[in-house]
């Protein structure tokens, strides 16, 4: 399997949609080209366990590593493990929901999925890095296109949110460099320095180095998953941007800061990630009630889903600093969970607004009388917010809380117990937010004659919630595909432990 596809398929999509005419061949050649995305991310992971069938047990597979700046020793290094593997299948799910949500973009269509499939191939080119520099190379391709996304195709303050996000997103990759500098400089692979990220988890990083640059990498990748107090990009970005765009923003681009402060700051500091774990939880912890509470005090839909998003990717930074195997496993499972999820919520809140011309709760109301399937799909992704058994939520965030618990420290389960019982104000806000917009009478007449979702809107919603049922339902699949990777990242941090 070369995984090389993953770049070129969404590159060569690109460049199709850009010599397209009008609106029906640049839509079509963005679903073809998000379809065959999709098509590939299940075929790589038949191929991940026909792999694992035959007995190879290399750590990461589909190998490949070319030559790109030898005067720097940077590598164009790409593999994949099971960690990886889940979050390109969710990146492929997302961004065929989101262009067919923006089916009926009319407004500079052409540039508008040009930009959305290239920030797909900036995606899936940090999922499939091995080589810390080309990891970064992608992170920055996944960045600037949602300046444009949100500043020419937003609402409200769109310039103002624009640039925030960006100046927040850049900050945030400036501390990522210089965390990843230090690893460089601290490395001795052979007499020489690398970036590579399989060597650098077999050489040890000095302590010292460990202590100083940690923090740079973890909080620079946290910002990009809402790390508390960096958060105040969130809502500004997600309320501003267009419905696609604030799908791929909450369902992606906030995972690659998870996958980052996992995979590079806590796999290759080890000892640092020990050192920092309490101040790593304590700020989880924050973010998960202040995330929940300030949640409950919003009006507009879209700002109701970004505050939550807040708290619920919490719950990865929790999972990631409680340093146990199982806690990992649901910090990844909760990952691809909170994007399928809000990616669904947003998708849905688009909808209504594309008809109701409003996202004020108060506003609305009576909606399942005219909009069933709509309103559906609203109280689906509702109820996996809150944790209902049977989607996907439910699975990840006890398997977070299960193993936050097998760490002993009696700070540590204070922070699990404070985690826990933000699922009931989850439930308060979710339940009061679905009753309100959707339930009951109809509040405006207008309303009455509004049609239901599209048969793209139907699609786009029916493969997000196809993977919140079956990871709900039968979640073994993703755990046995997850955990191989959660196990490796312990075993380094175990040897830490020894080493000291």
């Amino acid at each position: 399997m070369n995984l090389n596809l993953l770049i070129l398929l969404p590159l060569l999509t690109a460049i199709a949609i850009m010599f397209c005419n009008g609106l029906k061949q640049v839509r079509l050649a963005a679903l073809l080209g998000s379809g065959l995305q999709l098509l590939l991310s299940f075929w790589l992971l038949y191929s991940f366990y026909q792999e694992r069938a035959a007995g190879n047990s290399t750590q990461m597979l589909f190998d490949a590593n070319y030559t790109w700046f030898t005067a720097l020793n940077i590598n164009y290094h790409i593999g994949i493990d099971g960690i990886a593997l889940a979050m390109i299948i969710l990146t492929s799910m997302v961004v065929i929901s989101a262009v067919l949500v923006s089916w009926t973009m009319e407004s500079m269509n052409k540039e508008f999925f040009f930009l959305l499939i290239f920030l797909s191939m900036g995606a899936y080119g940090f999922f499939i890095s091995l080589d810390l520099f080309t990891m970064f190379f992608f992170l920055e391709v996944a960045v600037i296109p949602k300046f444009l996304l949100i500043g020419i195709w937003g609402s409200g303050k769109k310039e103002y949110s624009a640039m925030k996000l960006a100046l927040m997103l850049m900050g945030g990759s400036a501390l990522v460099f210089v965390g990843l500098s230090g690893m460089y400089f601290n490395s001795n692979i052979d007499g020489a320095h690398s970036f590579d990220l399989v060597q650098l988890a077999s050489f040890r990083i000095p302590v010292d180095a460990q202590m100083i640059f940690f923090p740079f990498a973890f909080v620079g990748f946290g910002i990009f998953t809402a790390l508390f107090p960096f958060h105040t990009w969130v809502p500004d970005g997600h309320s501003s941007a267009p419905t696609a765009a604030s799908m791929f923003l909450a369902g992606i681009s906030m995972k690659l800061g998870g996958y980052g402060c996992l995979r590079v700051a806590t796999y290759l500091m080890p000892d640092a990630a020990h050192a920092y774990s309490g101040i790593i939880i304590l700020l989880s912890t924050i973010a998960i009630i202040y995330g929940a509470f300030a949640t409950m005090m919003q009006t507009d839909l879209k700002y109701i889903n970004a505050y939550s998003s807040i708290s619920h990717c919490g719950f990865v930074i929790l999972g990631i600093g409680m340093l146990t195997e199982t806690s990992i496993t649901g910090a990844v499972m909760q990952m691809v969970s909170h994007g399928l999820m809000t990616a669904l919520f947003f998708a849905a809140i688009g909808m209504i607004y594309s008809r109701t011309h409003t996202r004020i709760v108060a506003q609305l109301g009576g909606l399942m009388k005219v909009m069933p399937f709509i309103s559906g799909v609203f109280i689906i992704a509702g109820l996996c917010s809150l944790g209902l058994p049977g989607f996907s939520g439910f699975v990840a965030e006890m398997t977070v809380f299960m193993g936050a618990w097998q760490n002993t420290d009696a700070m540590y389960r204070l922070a699990t117990i404070l985690a826990c019982a933000s699922i009931v104000v989850t439930a308060v806000y979710i339940l009061r937010a679905a009753g309100k917009a959707v339930m009951g009478p109809i509040t405006d007449d207008h309303y009455k004659h509004l049609p239901d979702a599209t048969w793209n809107e139907k699609l786009a919603a029916g493969i997000l919630i196809s993977g919140i049922v079956v990871i709900g339902i039968v979640p073994f699949w993703l755990t046995s595909l997850i955990t191989p990777g959660a196990q490796e990242i312990i075993l380094q941090t175990g040897q830490a432990l020894m080493l000291k």
